[in-house]
């Protein structure tokens, strides 16, 4: 049985959804744009490489937010910068916490310290939880693009760590959508790992996290039953 005294969760398809095609079609509708399943695709072709990039400490966090949207500049005659940033402003509009999330926070605070460590961007993850009234709830919030690192990298959680006040690591819960970036981070950092996933996915040969769960309701279950985890100050 597990005592943890902090639950570190990861942001995106882990405490909230992250809904990109209906962001992208709320912030290109303001540049009179009906943008497309199509356009998504070919907009999803040069977003997924430059976040295996920037996950690799290939290039920046701004490099991969201004490149993302280098060829909608040129067509619309509208900075990346601009243009980036009306998308996270459309994604902060239009977030919702995932089914389970509001329950399992309100459930866990007082009990044990939690913090969100995310690779997403500052602009979006501030204004995102004061939105939906849960930024009280989290002692610590890390994001990757003011840290220097991005998760799976060690210094993203070494930072955390720091920040935590050094806690023991083994009574650290790191809670993911993500094994390649959440959960091996979480495991090369020396915590426990819980991988919440959602579909069920092969768990990969490389990487074995310490719990698997499909929702968060499931995790919230087993967080506080005499049979699973536990949590203590």
């Amino acid at each position: 049985m597990k005592h943890y005294e902090w639950i570190l969760f990861d942001a995106d398809e882990t405490l909230f959804h992250f809904d990109a095609f209906g962001g992208l079609q709320r912030m290109f509708a303001q540049f009179n744009v009906e943008f497309s399943t199509d356009d998504y695709q070919a907009y999803q072709d040069v977003n997924k490489p430059l976040w295996v990039d920037y996950q690799n400490g290939d290039i920046t966090a701004q490099q991969l937010q201004h490149q993302r949207f280098a060829t909608w500049s040129d067509k619309l005659k509208v900075s990346a910068k601009d243009l980036n940033s009306a998308f996270l402003s459309a994604m902060a509009d239009i977030c919702k916490p995932l089914e389970g999330a509001n329950s399992l926070v309100s459930a866990l605070y007082g009990k044990v310290k939690l913090g969100i460590i995310t690779n997403g961007f500052s602009e979006l993850q501030q204004i995102r939880l004061e939105r939906l009234g849960l930024r009280e709830y989290f002692d610590i919030l890390v994001i990757s693009e003011q840290v220097g690192f991005a998760k799976p990298h060690q210094a993203i959680f070494e930072h955390a760590l720091s920040v935590m006040g050094q806690p023991e690591r083994n009574k650290v819960l790191m809670v993911g959508d993500n094994p390649d970036t959440d959960i091996l981070g979480g495991i090369n950092a020396g915590f426990e790992t819980c991988w919440l996933n959602v579909n069920e996915n092969p768990t990969p040969e490389a990487i074995m996290p310490g719990y698997q769960v499909s929702s968060l309701t499931e995790l919230e279950q087993r967080l506080f039953s005499d049979q699973g985890l536990t949590v203590s100050m």
